[in-house]
């Protein structure tokens, strides 16, 4: 198992001032936090992104995959730009791309995938078997109520919804909503 897995500690975040929520009591690595669970190790990191959105927010500086890689894996200790570049593959994302500040939830999708290639860079986890759902627990203990949680309403059977429908579509019968509305 990586160090990162078994502290709990994804992005390998170093023991600093800080007190973390949800760190173990007993730090037996000496260089890395460990935490309760994965959430809280998200949690940090997500605080950590909000951080650094101020920081480069009052530079000014663009906060984007660049800019916060290189923070995050300056080149004195990492190969910053193969990290960027491998980022940049697993996600999609373009390296210049600014995103809005992390707290704000605007753009979490976008950081979720940021979050999940860091993740990989960090502990070696093959980027689709990243823990999604601890990553969005840990937003979510972040910045409680900020992210919009997307409910899926599956019907038992078809509804004919009629004339809610849009012009043209009347008498349709469709599978689940999902299909009527712009989510």
């Amino acid at each position: 198992m990586n160090r990162g897995t078994r502290n709990n500690n994804p992005l390998n975040i170093r023991h600093s001032k800080d007190r973390w929520q949800g760190a173990c009591i007993n730090q037996t690595d000496k260089a890395f936090v460990q935490f309760t669970s994965m959430a809280y190790g998200y949690r940090a990191a997500w605080k950590i992104l909000e951080s650094y959105w101020k920081y480069f927010h009052d530079l000014p500086k663009a906060f984007n995959v660049r800019n916060i890689i290189f923070r995050w894996a300056p080149p004195n200790e990492n190969d910053t730009e193969n990290y960027i570049r491998t980022v940049l593959r697993l996600t999609g994302l373009g390296g210049n791309e600014n995103f809005s500040q992390p707290s704000r939830g605007t753009n979490y999708e976008r950081l979720e995938l940021l979050m999940r290639a860091m993740t990989t860079m960090e502990c070696g986890i093959p980027y689709q078997e990243v823990d999604v759902e601890a990553i969005r627990e840990g937003f979510d203990l972040a910045f409680p109520g900020v992210r919009k949680v997307k409910m899926r309403i599956e019907p038992k059977e078809p509804v004919d919804i009629g004339v809610s429908m849009p012009p043209g579509t009347r008498g349709t019968t469709l599978a689940c909503w999902d299909e009527y509305w712009d989510w």
